[in-house]
């Protein structure tokens, strides 16, 4: 469902576990830097691991509590993520205010998230925020949904 963004800047992998996602981005985006983070650190040994065994160079992989541990100057086309739902509908919606305020202009936020783990509060809230949001699909329970700044 993701779709890449025809501006210019760097895709955020947040909360990328062992690595599909961020890493099949950067694999077929090889003009592209993919930063990609997780809190857990055996999470982000394992994408390392798996960046080296599939060749993946563009990748640059570190722990990091939601975008915390991302430089001030360092902004991003897309952040994909699918939100730590147990953190808290707070720290969620923290998380989104952190994500609008590293994209660049008409940058993207992909989130993926179960309706009955809150999709429709995040839909509304980030409609507050951003300039268009849609739910790019819906399957299985599951919503993909993009908010553009």
């Amino acid at each position: 469902a993701f779709q890449m963004p025809d501006i210019d800047g760097a895709i955020f992998d947040v909360g990328c576990g062992y690595g599909p996602i961020g890493l099949s981005i950067a694999k077929t985006n090889p003009d592209r830097t993919v930063l990609m983070m997780d809190i857990n650190e055996r999470a982000v040994a394992l994408s390392q691991k798996n960046a080296q065994v599939n060749g993946v160079q563009n990748v640059r992989i570190f722990v990091s509590d939601g975008l915390s541990m991302v430089g001030n100057d360092v902004n991003a086309a897309a952040i994909l993520t699918n939100p730590p739902i147990r953190a808290g509908k707070e720290t969620i919606f923290r998380f989104y205010d952190g994500a609008y305020d590293k994209l660049v202009s008409s940058g993207e936020l992909w989130v993926v998230i179960q309706k009955k783990q809150g999709a429709p509060s995040t839909v509304s809230y980030l409609e507050e925020k951003f300039s268009e949001v849609d739910v790019v699909e819906k399957k299985k329970g599951y919503w993909i949904v993009r908010a553009k700044k």
